[in-house]
């Protein structure tokens, strides 16, 4: 069984002392109480529910799985699942960032991102359910009639009901343009959706009382491709006039899959049999609507990447410190005991200094981009709203994508810690390990962001966020650019930061030459801009100590990791910058 405590002292010191949360929140539009004191308490109840409720319920939860009755087609949660989503949702927790009209309570998205870290660190496999959920709520609320958010929206907010997004085809993975199903008009307004989907999250399970399927399916008048698509409700039972759950709808879990990981969450195969459904939005425009949760729900998946890598490195640390292993290469450091621990060996103090210049990183990355969510959608006027939702579309690929995949190396290196006991179940690490692998390739696999933040947000857009980014950085480094503790920080920063744009314009010219250069750095681009990006949040944390109130011992270890991240880590840029001035020459076909 693996340890769990929630890092409140180090998403306070994210959120207060290195991005100044309180402040800017309190300066938006309807923030007057979003004060640290609200917030903190929002926290310690969240923590106090992950480790006393959802941590529990972890591993056990992986050992047995769901189970799926052929018979009924029905899914049900592994024991303690459905108890600890009653307490969420006893505590008005599905509400927390959702409109007061709706049940909701109108808190701000960051503090939303902190409490979903905590939650899964807790379990990932049960946070899925609600997290699914929240998807759902945000298509309802930005493209539902009146009737279907009061219909449908209130009672997820209410915690009553789940949602889900109802997607991939066995044909149709990332290019949705390819998927089948079809939606033909029905009675009285409604529409008969067939087909067939898979890898749905939540898409049955014995949590609540009724299921939302939000459906992406074709009219009969779709023009093909991505232009024909539509999104469609269909709930897994029908409502009744007084609109709660009535006839069940011909809709139904076919199978559930058996995976590597998060086997505590049911990932299935929708059949949809003329199931009764509603559009939602306008004809042919449902992907476009269906995108409008994507930055939501890719910045919801690089919290996942964290909130595993967070619950690897206190088990790695802590095992570290408790393990008898051989002898300092200089010298015993405890003599009066067996062997020394091994926190003396230089390399397993590397790998846990990786993991928490990567946690703690991404952590500030992560709180930072929801602070962008916040701020474009409740900032003081129509250009402070507009700065935030450029920036917040620069960062997300980088949010999702870098940071899920330094999960993997986090995970990786706690395993390593571990050693041979790493393996074996019972010790709880290598389920990390396996519930990782997925968050890489929910909501677009790592390729799918590196393309998004080059070719998009760099060529298709004019790289506006990355100007913004990059001007933010400037503005730092020349703030402190006298600061003594702050010379080996802002010296590399402002340089890197001046040779990513210098690279940045080069490739895109490149690109315009010849468009297949855009996949052969992609990748790296991605890489590259991600470790640049957590340099400047150290660099950040490193200013923001002076001024601390932290306890000396936390002030040491944050300069400490720091200047290992610059040592050790920034440093991976200049084989990425390499790569990508390789080029699509050093990528020969393959016959």
């Amino acid at each position: 069984m693996t340890l769990y405590k929630a890092p409140l002292t180090d998403l306070r010191f994210a959120l207060y002392d290195v991005l100044g949360a309180e402040a800017v929140l309190t300066k938006l539009q309807g923030g007057d109480g979003h004060t640290r004191d609200l917030l903190d308490a929002v926290l310690e109840e969240a923590g106090r529910l992950s480790e006393q409720v959802l941590a529990p319920t972890n591993a056990p939860g992986d050992e047995e799985g769901c189970h799926y009755d052929k018979a009924a087609r029905t899914v049900t949660t592994p024991k303690g699942f459905k108890e600890a989503f009653k307490q969420f949702a006893d505590g008005g927790w599905p509400g927390l960032t959702m409109a007061e009209e709706f049940g909701g309570q109108a808190l701000p998205s960051i503090l939303g991102t902190a409490t979903t870290e905590l939650f899964q660190s807790g379990n990932l496999s049960w946070s899925l359910y609600p997290l699914l959920s929240e998807g759902a709520c945000h298509a309802l609320e930005l493209h539902g009639t009146d009737e279907q958010k009061h219909a449908y929206l209130k009672p997820i907010v209410a915690g009553q009901w789940t949602g889900t997004m109802c997607l991939t085809e066995p044909q149709a993975g990332s290019d949705l343009g390819l998927l089948k199903t079809r939606a033909e008009p029905g009675e009285n307004g409604s529409y008969k959706i067939t087909g067939t989907k898979i890898f749905i999250s939540a898409g049955d399970h014995d949590l609540a009382e009724n299921i939302i399927h939000l459906v992406l399916a074709r009219l009969p008048d779709a023009p093909a491709g991505s232009r024909g698509i539509s999104m469609f409700i269909v709930p897994k039972f029908k409502l009744k006039a007084d609109g709660t759950p009535g006839e069940r709808n011909n809709v139904y879990a076919g199978a559930i899959e058996h995976k590597m990981g998060i086997r505590g969450s049911a990932t299935c195969v929708m059949n949809f049999d003329d199931a009764e459904g509603y559009l939602i939005g306008q004809p042919h425009k449902g992907l476009a609507a269906m995108f409008t949760m994507m930055n939501a729900a890719r910045l919801s998946v690089g919290v996942q990447g964290l909130a595993l890598a967070e619950r690897a490195l206190q088990n790695s640390e802590n095992y570290a410190r408790e393990r008898l292993q051989s002898r300092s290469l200089s010298g015993p450091k405890f003599p009066e005991k067996s062997a020394d621990n091994l926190l003396v060996q230089p390399d397993v103090r590397r790998m846990l200094l990786t993991q928490r210049a990567f946690v703690e990183g991404s952590r500030m990355l992560l709180l930072y981009a929801a602070l962008q969510t916040d701020v474009e959608a409740r900032g003081a006027d129509e250009a402070q709203r507009q700065k935030g939702s450029e920036l917040l579309a620069f960062l997300i690929p980088i949010a999702k994508g870098l940071v899920t995949e330094l999960a993997q190396e986090c995970t990786k290196e706690a395993l390593q810690v571990y050693g041979g006991h790493g393996f074996i179940v019972e010790n709880g690490v290598e389920q990390f390990v396996r519930d990782a692998r997925i968050i890489t390739l929910y909501e677009g696999t790592t390729g799918i962001q590196a393309a998004d933040l080059l070719g998009r947000k760099i060529l298709q857009l004019k790289g506006v966020g990355l100007q913004h980014f990059l001007a933010e950085i400037g503005a730092f480094c020349k703030q402190h650019a006298a600061d003594e503790a702050l010379k080996p920080y802002i010296g590399p920063l402002g340089a890197l930061a001046k040779e990513w744009g210098e690279l940045t314009l080069k490739l895109a010219q490149r690109i315009q030459s010849n468009p297949e250069e855009l996949g052969a750095a992609a990748n790296d681009y991605l890489y590259y801009s991600g470790y640049i990006t957590l340099a400047y949040f150290w660099a950040r944390a490193v200013a923001a100590l002076e001024p601390s109130a932290q306890q000396p011992a936390l002030k040491q270890a944050k300069r400490d990791t720091a200047a290992f991240y610059f040592a050790r880590l920034l440093p991976r840029t200049h084989m990425h910058k390499a790569a990508i001035e390789g080029g699509i020459d050093t990528i020969p076909a393959i016959a």
